[in-house]
């Protein structure tokens, strides 16, 4: 490994790490789905829990297995995440469920993916210690996310959803920090 690389590899791990734990605790996160081109608006509102998960724990060790990963302790950290949502307009309960997030070097590992119940992996990219940008792409789909911490308790969130190339939605998030 050359030593650009090392020291690459070092910041994205202190990058990540420090914003995995500034994004812990509980959030309320108030959505908004653009489905392109009609337009169409879908209001979600999710409760979100981010619990930060540090080298060795037991998550990213069964993360590291669902990937299959030779060394199961190789992620250096990572985040739990579980969510409950409900539509704005009607409060039925639109989604309930978790993910594990994991880190190795600059590839973010999943337990799942936005469309999918496979474990995936995106790559990742800070633009300042304080925005993480995403890119997955999966069964002929790109998502391409950023994720901005705003001061200590806002984020915001956008996701755009492309598929061969033409975008299909836009998600676009203000979550704010209850705990």
């Amino acid at each position: 490994m050359t030593v650009e690389l090392l020291l690459s590899s070092q910041a994205d791990d202190q990058l990540i790490s420090a914003f995995f734990r500034q994004s812990q605790g509980q959030w309320r996160s108030e959505r908004r789905y653009y489905t392109l081109p009609g337009g169409e608006v879908k209001e979600v509102n999710s409760l979100l829990t981010i619990r930060f998960l540090e080298q060795g724990d037991a998550d990213l060790i069964e993360l590291a297995r669902l990937h299959g990963l030779a060394d199961e302790t190789a992620m250096t950290c990572g985040a739990a995440v579980s969510w409950e949502s409900e539509n704005s307009a009607s409060g039925r309960v639109e989604s309930k469920g978790s993910t594990l997030f994991g880190v190795i070097g600059s590839v973010l590992y999943r337990d799942r993916g936005f469309a999918t119940s496979k474990p995936i992996t995106a790559g990742f990219y800070f633009t300042n210690p304080d925005t993480l940008c995403l890119r997955t792409e999966y069964k002929g789909s790109v998502f391409e996310e950023e994720l901005k911490l705003v001061g200590d308790k806002y984020r915001t969130r956008q996701t755009i959803i492309s598929r061969a190339g033409e975008q299909l939605m836009i998600g676009q998030y203000l979550e704010k920090r209850l705990a």
